[in-house]
């Protein structure tokens, strides 16, 4: 009984569970809708007064797994070997004017696609770690999560935020990019009024993040970490030396697309890109998360 308790608890905290219930029902203003009021996802990108791509919304995992039409094989082309998402056209991009389940298209061609689990799972030789950190990941995943900040309701890496199953809000001003987290109620900002990164900061959970435009194109530069970030629920690092450049795109009203890039000279021979796909959920928005209230799950973890 009590193998098989600790087996539950551990699958419990390597898979959140996905709440399916958000806020009560209300109509997002600005919605592109047909005439039976249904959201046209596929609809025009919207825009700020200012002309720059409005990334104003909530957002969710597309596909669940990560995106649909764009799930990739280990080698990062083509289909993966479950044969999940449609085949490409011979140049490696999906059809691109069929609309999947969720009402767009599928996402455009990029780098390979990241996953909740492992930001690297389809990269076919892994990801350019270092020799110690190609011997910490392991281990770390050999703990069952139990060492991954998530498990003890402290704040989780970015990257996991990206991929995790509960959805994220951006509220978006000229001078301030606001990302609220349901996933342990996370909060981070990125500065958009034209400051510097900091040159020698103190750790953050999030790191200090500022922004740009590149035409629609938003990029994001965080450093600043902490030493001890995990990406995803393996364990691949990232520390206090590691940069996140991320590259946000919406090309219509309902898709967004991030493609991030991680430098870290202590844990990464080289840098690595993958491609996060996330989809609008209109007419909702976030519920309360409190992980900590009445935690009484560390001394049960399992893991060595």
């Amino acid at each position: 009984m009590k193998a098989l308790l600790s087996t539950v608890l551990a699958i419990c905290i390597a898979i959140p569970i996905v709440v399916t219930a958000q806020w009560p029902d209300y109509p997002t203003r600005g919605v592109p809708r047909n005439d039976k009021g249904e959201p046209i996802l596929d609809g025009p990108t919207p825009r700020t007064p200012d002309g720059h791509v409005d990334f104003s919304g909530v957002w969710t995992l597309r596909g669940g797994g990560g995106g649909i039409g764009q799930a990739k094989g280990k080698d990062g082309k083509g289909p993966p070997p479950d044969g999940k998402g449609p085949p490409p056209d011979g140049k490696g991009k999906a059809f691109a004017n069929a609309k999947g389940k969720d009402g767009l298209p599928p996402p455009s061609e990029g780098p390979p696609l990241a996953t909740f689990r492992s930001v690297g799972q389809n990269f076919k030789a892994g990801l350019p770690l270092r020799p110690k950190a190609k011997a910490l990941v392991p281990a770390r995943d050999d703990q069952k999560s139990k060492d991954n900040p998530d498990a003890h309701c402290l704040p989780i890496g970015l990257m996991q935020l990206h991929e995790h199953p509960q959805p994220r809000k951006i509220i978006q001003t000229p001078g301030l990019i606001v990302m609220l987290y349901e996933a342990q109620a996370g909060i981070r900002q990125i500065f958009m009024d034209g400051r510097p990164l900091p040159k020698d900061p103190l750790p953050w959970w999030y790191g200090y993040s500022i922004g740009h435009w590149d035409g629609d194109t938003l990029v994001v530069e965080t450093v600043g970490f902490r030493d001890d970030v995990w990406l995803d629920i393996i364990g691949n690092p990232l520390t206090e030396s590691g940069k996140m450049t991320e590259r946000f795109r919406r090309p219509n009203y309902g898709s967004l697309e991030i493609d991030v890039t991680f430098e870290d000279p202590k844990v990464y021979t080289e840098p690595f890109t993958v491609r996060v796909n996330q989809r609008i959920m209109p007419d909702t928005d976030l519920i309360e998360f409190i992980c900590g209230e009445n935690d009484r799950s560390g001394p049960h973890l399992v893991g060595k």
